[in-house]
């Protein structure tokens, strides 16, 4: 008899208790797109849609722990990461993905707050940067990330490009450099990967309100549509779309005081059913 398994995602990043982003958008979304999500919690925050206002951050022991209890049982068919506290954190992390090189990985790398503060000490972007990115498939940035990584300012789709191209000189093997915090009313979302195949994916912004955790939510549609069997280039366009659609879905619904969710729910699929 045929035996199936569901499409698993397993998510590493932090919790938001306001709902909108981290760990509880990665889950949505990928439940979303009929995937199964596990999940290895980095650290905890109190927040809402106004803001952050505490921080703990789980030991990187514990961290290893859930990392291990979930792929020594659940084989991913994607790895999706997102805040890394520490360098500490960023080293178990590299470490546990070494056993595991055949499982794509999606970094979205959560370094700047919606202000501009680093939230990354030095310490653990150099790791970052050592030890993670090369065994990274796909990294997405935000400009503001990826100017962080690069040390250039980026100020136009000429510049993301740049940017694009400084990244993959890092070993990381694809980028998707997002446009969103230009300010344009055409967005740019710029993809390279180390073969040097290149493209730019164009839509119109959605003037919304509505958009914590487009980030985390696209980085997870991603790892979802790779582990729903399709490529890079139809994930990213698939995720793409996804989230265009997840915000003009929540145009006009209000959440809290501030920057409420995405609609993540405004098509669900049923869970999806692989070979074993």
């Amino acid at each position: 008899m045929q035996q199936y398994t569901y499409a698993t995602i397993l998510s590493i990043g932090g919790s938001d208790s306001g709902g909108g982003a981290g760990i509880q958008a990665d889950i949505k979304t990928i439940s979303a797109l009929g995937c199964f999500a596990t999940t290895a919690i980095t650290a905890i925050t109190a927040q809402n849609t106004v803001e952050v206002i505490a921080l703990h951050i789980l030991t990187p022991e514990i961290v290893r722990a859930q990392l291990e209890a979930v792929l020594s049982d659940i084989r991913p068919q994607a790895i999706k990461i997102g805040m890394i506290p520490t360098g500490g954190h960023a080293s178990v992390i590299a470490d546990v993905l070494k056993s595991h090189p055949l499982i794509p990985v999606i970094f979205d790398p959560v370094m700047i707050t919606s202000t501009g503060q680093q939230l990354m000490a030095d310490e653990c972007l150099s790791i970052i940067r050592e030890c993670l990115l090369p065994q990274i498939t796909l990294l997405t940035p935000n400009i503001d990330e990826a100017a962080l990584l690069t040390g250039m300012p980026i100020q136009s789709l000429g510049d993301m490009k740049d940017a694009a191209l400084r990244i993959v000189k890092l070993n990381c093997k694809a980028v998707l450099v997002k446009g969103g915090h230009l300010g344009s009313n055409i967005l740019f979302d710029v993809y390279l990967d180390q073969d040097g195949n290149q493209e730019v994916f164009e839509s119109v912004k959605i003037d919304s309100f509505n958009t914590h955790g487009t980030g985390c939510s696209l980085s997870s549609a991603i790892a979802a549509y790779i582990a729903r069997g399709n490529n890079m280039p139809a994930s990213i366009r698939l995720g793409l779309s996804y989230i265009y659609e997840a915000i003009a879905a929540g145009e006009n619904v209000k959440t809290g005081h501030g920057h409420g969710p995405l609609n993540h729910f405004f098509d669900p699929q049923k869970m999806q059913k692989i070979s074993k």
